[in-house]
């Protein structure tokens, strides 16, 4: 049995060969009209760098899975598939002065254990007299730090810190006389320097301390989105082969595969199981997680080796990636012509001639919507379970269905169109809102249980959060949209150095730093680095993306704006 704290040894992951027998697939349509090599050729951060993508990578990185002919191929560079504009992949400049400040920014939150570089640590505010837990290392939190060093050359911290988190994974996690399931993964940990022994100890925390005492659903995804684009990066097959890492994607699929009385391929959560960590109503099936479910299912795909238990694995995953992606694609996504389906929905409907499935009441449906909808453009909506649809538009969830091909195409041009068309209301003065609209009056009384930090258009109830700008970047530049991010960026450094880079802003177009926003807060320092480094060179894309697998795309029926 393991304590709650105790020392832990930074592994060194075996070196062994694998995963290399299988054929490689890689999908860059339209190659005649991609200068690959010139993408390629271009100048990195750092001279040592090793290419992400260069022509030995784009052969041994796309660890491809087949099963039933079904395909899926990586993301190669900057060419996304969604016909990408060649030329924008090509457009330099000097680099920002708020960049050198970013770099030293995130350099001083750098955590050690025992000498070596293991993760970053929540925020770097020493104005503030209450540190709570943002001293402390989170897993959701340290990913885009992760991509920023990825990006620049420096891999190491990443595997560290991979292998660490995997470390505390296997610790035995109780709250309250409860034991949790052996594949969750800590929200943070934190570790104690012992100047008098010289010795470093590691305290974790899997939801025990949190606010409201909640597991975090989305450690583990981000975990194996971090593996992949660890793996994607550096070219390093081993550390993913490596039985430690296995045994890791395994246990984390075990826990979210487990078939029970859910009727629905998503994952049923509580509130406060992912970004919004606190009481937002989000309770059920919220897009944040099944996005990152989906994500997480595709990168596991890959990385599995296909021995005995790998292969069960891969077949599981395959069912479940069908099911989730037509469950999504067809009750989630929401348009204009949709909207006005649901408007005049009948109710009480039985078998499975059923359109109105979840028998929502027309009359739920908020007035606001109506309004916000333009006749161009669409979006996944938060949430879907029986007689309630959550209309809010969440940035995390809907970037997140980009990157991962959740969203067709068209769906993905059309989350796009939205941004065009509610620029006031997602982005305004800074980028970009967490969710929309925000919930105020009695339905906040109710909905947050009074939560004075989130109150109307503040923290996660319609606050504004810099560090989603790395995700809208990507998902611009996937969706051949760089104008879009090149925006937001440009909004963002009009005040983020000189406001010392908060965690959220505050007011409806996101004019105030937040009323209790930390300054120097780690990812809102590394979302803005990502941001630069993706817009400058876009095959740093392929790390974080995946490409639309044809196998499942499914018929929808549905109108798909554009």
């Amino acid at each position: 049995m393991c304590h709650a704290a105790e020392e832990l040894n930074i592994m060194d992951a075996p070196k062994e060969a694998g995963l290399l027998n299988v054929s490689s697939v890689c999908s860059i349509p339209e190659m005649d009209d991609f200068e690959l090599t010139k993408l390629l050729d271009k100048p990195r951060l750092t001279i040592k760098r090793e290419r992400s993508f260069d022509e030995r990578s784009l052969s041994e990185m796309s660890l491809s899975r087949g099963l039933d002919n079904l395909e899926l191929a990586y993301s190669p560079g900057g060419r996304s598939g969604l016909n990408t504009p060649a030329s924008s992949t090509r457009n330099s400049f000097e680099p920002h002065p708020m960049v050198a400040e970013a770099w030293d920014s995130l350099r001083r939150s750098l955590v050690h254990f025992r000498g070596q570089p293991v993760g970053t640590i929540a925020a770097y505010d020493h104005a503030s007299e209450e540190v709570l837990n943002y001293d402390q290392v989170f897993v959701r939190d340290f990913v885009p730090s992760a991509l920023a060093f990825l990006m620049n050359g420096e891999p190491d911290i990443v595997k560290n810190f991979l292998l660490k988190t995997l470390q505390l994974q296997g610790w035995e996690k109780r709250i309250d006389r409860f034991k949790l399931g052996e594949g969750a993964m800590p929200a943070s940990f934190k570790v104690l320097h012992d100047p008098e022994r010289k010795t470093d100890t590691i305290v974790a925390d899997f939801g025990e301390s949190a606010i409201g005492r909640v597991a975090p659903v989305d450690s583990g995804f981000w975990w194996i989105i971090l593996l992949r684009a660890y793996t994607k990066s550096t070219g390093d097959l081993t550390l993913a082969e490596t039985p430690d890492c296995q045994k890791g994607m395994r246990l984390i699929l075990t826990l979210c595969l487990s078939e029970g009385f859910d009727t629905f391929p998503t994952l049923l959560c509580a509130d406060g199981c992912s970004m919004i960590d606190r009481r937002m109503g989000i309770y059920g099936y919220p897009i944040e997680i099944q996005a990152l479910f989906f994500m997480a299912l595709r990168c596991s795909l890959a990385m599995l080796k296909l021995d005995a238990e790998g292969k069960e694995f891969v077949e599981r995953i395959m069912k479940r990636l069908h099911a989730l992606s037509f469950h999504m694609r067809s009750y989630f996504w929401i348009d204009f012509q949709q909207l006005n389906d649901i408007y005049r929905y009948k109710t009480e409907e039985y078998s499975h001639t059923a359109v109105n499935k979840f028998n929502v009441i027309p009359d739920s449906i908020p007035d606001w919507v109506f309004d916000f909808m333009p006749t161009r453009g669409g979006y996944f909506i938060g949430n879907v379970s029986p007689a309630r649809m959550d209309f809010r538009w969440f940035a995390l969830g809907n970037c997140v269905a980009i990157l991962s091909s959740l969203a067709t195409p068209e769906q993905a041009s059309a989350i796009m169109d939205l941004f065009e068309e509610r620029w006031e209301e997602l982005v305004g003065e800074m980028p970009i809102k967490i969710c929309y609209p925000a919930i105020e009056s009695h339905e906040w009384r109710i909905v947050t249980g009074c939560d004075p930090k989130n109150t109307r258009w503040s923290y996660h109830n319609g606050g504004s959060w810099p560090v989603l700008l790395w995700l809208l970047t990507a998902a611009c530049i996937k969706t051949g949209r760089p104008q879009i991010a090149r925006r937001a960026i440009e909004l963002a450094e009009s005040r983020l150095l000189k406001d010392g880079w908060p965690e959220y802003y505050d007011g409806k177009l996101g004019r105030y730093i937040g009323k209790q926003a930390r300054k120097y807060q780690t990812w809102s320092i590394a979302g803005y680095l990502v941001a630069k480094m993706m817009l400058e060179d876009p095959s740093h894309l392929g790390m974080i993306s995946l490409e639309e697998d044809r196998q499942l795309k499914p018929i929808i029926k549905r109108s798909a704006s554009f």
